[in-house]
């Protein structure tokens, strides 16, 4: 998912370091630990405000969601 936002944000004329806000859609909350592993890596300092939750289901079994909200 955050592979994704990296390149829909390059695709669009900004980067991970333009991103203000995150929401996190989790299937299983007890990912959050391993999740926000894998997001320190993409966001290394500054990190945006950050929103997570979990949810019932995602489209087509996925196990994580991110939207984002950046400036261009």
């Amino acid at each position: 998912s955050l592979k994704n936002v990296k390149a829909v944000l390059e695709a669009g004329g900004s980067c991970l370091e333009n991103v203000l806000k995150t929401t996190v859609f989790l299937q299983d909350i007890k990912d959050f630990a391993a999740f926000n592993a894998v997001y320190a890596e993409f966001f290394k300092t500054d990190c945006p405000a950050r929103s997570c939750i979990q949810i019932a289901a995602l489209p087509k079994g996925a196990l994580v969601e991110v939207e984002a909200i950046a400036a261009v």
